[in-house]
């Protein structure tokens, strides 16, 4: 399957949700998202519900991710589901290829490797020993005195003996036998993180997520991303827009510039300028991940853009609380 561009993975990384979710993979607490099998539900991806808060959303969720190439997929299982109702409750029942009974009895076949005889272990056995039915000697060692030589089976119903039995399955829920060429028989992921979105998300866009709490935290109404309309009738988009909560009128914007060089050029401090000048917010923070050049640092102090250079969420968020979020507090006192 081919995977999408930057462009489509890049949009995903604004989404809320996702970020909560990528972030659990870039600080550890998840390696292999793996399901877990519960009696009542069958597969669950526990972790993601949570997330989402509905489980009906889980499977589309993990395939837009996969899709994207945000997230490797690797078999985990198998599952059966009964064509009539769809329930995962389902038994294996191995039938007698004669009557068609399932009601079929196992045994291992034994060979006296002295005598050559071959017979089920039942046959052989009297009490706790194993004697051979032809020459009455007594079988102590395996693989010295014998072998296993196969199974065999016998119906209950027609009392016919046979080595292979003809599966079928039977549904719990709604009491349908089916076979194999008839059942609904799907796939069971696990998942992991992409080497590309790891090194893309944790570039910048899972910053969003740990910035965002600590706003709200600190009173603000938050919007990720934000949209906000200029002077002009225009509409911009802000990674994120900070509204002191009851105060519409005090508006904190924020974006950030990320590079997989050494520095971030200056030009998303012009994009920024053209979009806070129609806008005319509060504030306008910058953040550059994980600096920015110089003449992006010297443009960013003409056009009164707090410019935050940060490593990791905790350096941004720490330069947040210094640089604007105390200023906007004390804007209030």
């Amino acid at each position: 399957m081919a995977k999408s561009s930057k462009v489509e993975r890049t949009e995903l990384y604004k989404d809320h949700l996702v970020q909560v979710f990528l972030s659990k993979f870039l600080v550890g607490e998840i390696a292999v998202l793996e399901p877990t099998f519960d009696p009542n539900q069958g597969y669950q991806y526990r972790i993601v519900e949570a997330i989402l808060g509905d489980s009906t959303k889980v499977e589309g969720f993990l395939e837009k991710l996969s899709r994207t190439g945000i997230l490797n997929r690797e078999l985990f299982d198998k599952t059966i589901y009964c064509p009539e109702c769809r329930s995962f409750k389902i038994s294996t029942h191995y039938n007698c290829p004669h009557c068609k009974s399932f009601n079929v009895r196992k045994s291992a076949l034994i060979e006296h490797l002295k005598c050559g005889y071959i017979d089920t272990e039942e046959n052989f056995r009297k009490e706790d020993e194993l004697i051979c039915p032809r020459c009455g000697k007594e079988l102590e060692k395996p693989e010295g005195d014998f072998r296993k030589a196969g199974m065999w089976c016998t119906c209950n119903n027609c009392d016919k003996s046979f080595d292979i039995p003809e599966p079928s399955h039977f549904c719990r829920n709604c009491h349908k036998s089916f076979k194999f060429e008839d059942s609904i028989y799907e796939n069971v992921y696990s998942y992991r993180l992409s080497e590309e979105a790891q090194q893309e998300a944790s570039l910048g866009w899972i910053l969003i997520t740990p910035i965002r709490e600590f706003l709200v935290s600190h009173g603000f109404k938050v919007e990720t991303p934000g949209f906000l309309k200029g002077k002009s009738g225009a509409s911009h988009m802000f990674d994120i827009t900070a509204f002191r909560a009851g105060d519409v009128n005090d508006v904190t914007v924020i974006d950030l510039a990320t590079t997989t060089e050494d520095v971030v050029s200056e030009q998303p401090v012009i994009a920024m300028f053209a979009k806070i000048y129609d806008v005319a917010p509060d504030r306008a923070c910058l953040i550059a991940i994980p600096k920015i050049n110089e003449n992006g640092e010297k443009m960013a102090k003409l056009y009164k853009i707090t410019l935050v250079e940060a490593k990791n969420p905790q350096e941004a968020i720490n330069a947040l609380e210094e640089k604007c979020v105390s200023r906007s507090e004390g804007k209030d006192q």
